[in-house]
């Protein structure tokens, strides 16, 4: 029997089946906030509208241009905001419906009428000064964006750090003293630094080279920092205050012609060197974290450790110097309190700002600038309420502290994206 073998025919390319078509999901999410909150400022500021003229004041008196106050009718411009948002919550809805991402600066821009729109209804025949509004809420977001800069870096190196609070209280603490005996500020500002330094040095120990969970020793250290400090104020620095808690505060500095500029000149350019000092942090980190080759080492050791264990990169030295780095970012906030702001060292008087800005740190999906345009909305919703129960508004001042939580409630939700952060985050690195 002869085998007849088969003649070689060209081959037909096979084209591959079609698979199912890419569902887009709908999320309704963002066009039912927005609708919530229309209907909340259409309850606001037309059903129960106030009658009256608001007048907001754009320049103070040592502005070189004097800009005009701007008078804003409550009850008309409750409709008209009233109408716009409607508008942007309709057209919300149409781009979900037509399978379309709504982008960021639209819920910017409705939260910026929502605002306008309270503040006019707040401020019915008051006057608000903007300038000073916004100067108290960089004042009170300092602290808060060198604390969010701190868990921004320990974050992208794979260490949870939830000690931030202690790092700032340390910091406050160290400066006040060291300060107040040298009568250098300067001085109190690099103890703060090291103070930041230490408490992260425990942080790192424990969690990285004896790995105890991260969130517990940041927790413990929050508590020992707080109880500690306590316990010297009243033992040490309370009986010796004019010695030891009189710490000399640093002067303005303005910046020639920049301080000047309406609204902005005041708010940024007539501050204290801390503040220039986060300037330059904010833009460091973030030049640092996303356009070096330290950035680079730092997000492959919080992303994959493994696979940078494996390219040369030292993981423990890596995340223990950094964590480090950012103990002393975090000193320079608890500095802010006593060198900046206060003018001395209180108990507890950080008050839960690390909580604060470890939330920014989430908010703003762990990004440098997206963490300080976070923490920055802390402060002005801080000093909101301060503004408003100066000039006699309705509004509770306990409704406006509850402001920045229910802001970062929905933004975690996912109102400005879902939020992820590094995959090696919190978890403990044990070379193979």
């Amino acid at each position: 029997m002869s085998i007849i073998a088969p003649v070689n025919q060209p081959t037909q390319p096979v084209e591959p089946e079609e698979g199912p078509a890419t569902a887009v999901i709908k999320s309704w999410k963002v066009p039912i906030i927005l609708g919530v909150f229309t209907v909340l400022g259409f309850l606001l500021m037309v059903v129960f509208g106030r009658t009256g003229t608001s007048t907001m004041v754009l320049s103070t008196s040592s502005d070189l241009i004097q800009l005009p106050d701007v008078l804003l009718p409550t009850l008309p411009t409750g409709i008209v905001i009233s109408i716009l948002l409607a508008g942007i919550t309709g057209f919300s809805a149409w781009m979900v419906q037509t399978r379309r991402k709504v982008p960021l600066w639209l819920i910017s821009v409705f939260g910026v009428l929502l605002l306008i729109g309270f503040l006019t209804w707040a401020s019915a025949d008051e006057r608000i000064p903007v300038p000073g509004l916004l100067f108290g809420s960089l004042s009170l977001a300092v602290p808060l964006i060198f604390g969010a800069l701190g868990g921004v870096i320990s974050e992208r190196v794979g260490v949870v750090n939830v000690a931030i609070e202690g790092q700032l209280l340390a910091g406050a603490f160290t400066s006040a003293i060291v300060a107040s005996i040298t009568q250098q500020p300067l001085l109190g500002l690099l103890a703060a630094m090291v103070a930041g330094v230490l408490v992260s040095f425990v942080l790192a120990a424990f969690s990285i080279k004896y790995f105890v969970d991260q969130v517990i020793v940041g927790v413990v250290l929050n508590v020992l920092v707080t109880g500690l400090t306590g316990f010297l104020f009243s033992e040490l620095l309370a009986p010796n205050a004019a010695t030891l808690n009189q710490p000399p505060k640093f002067e303005r500095i303005n910046i020639p012609l920049l301080s000047e500029i309406p609204i902005i000149g005041p708010v940024f350019f007539r501050q204290t060197l801390i503040v220039y000092i986060m300037y330059i942090a904010v833009a460091a980190v973030y030049f640092g974290i996303f356009h070096t080759k330290w950035g680079l080492r730092l997000r492959a050791v919080g992303e994959h450790p493994q696979a940078a264990d494996t390219v040369g990169i030292n993981v423990t030295g890596t995340r223990f110097w950094n964590v480090s780095l950012a103990g002393a970012v975090a000193g320079l906030g608890g500095a802010y309190f006593t060198l900046g702001s206060v003018g001395a060292f209180g108990k507890e008087m950080t008050a839960g700002a690390g909580f604060i800005a470890l939330a920014a740190v989430i908010f703003g999906r762990w990004d440098p600038i997206r963490a300080t345009l976070a923490a920055l909305l802390f402060g002005f919703a801080s000093n909101l309420q301060n503004v408003l129960s100066i000039i006699g508004s309705p509004v509770p001042s306990e409704f406006m502290l509850m402001l920045p939580y229910l802001v970062t409630i929905f933004a975690v939700a996912g109102l400005v994206g879902q939020s992820r952060g590094p995959a090696a985050s919190g978890k403990p690195y044990i070379k193979s």
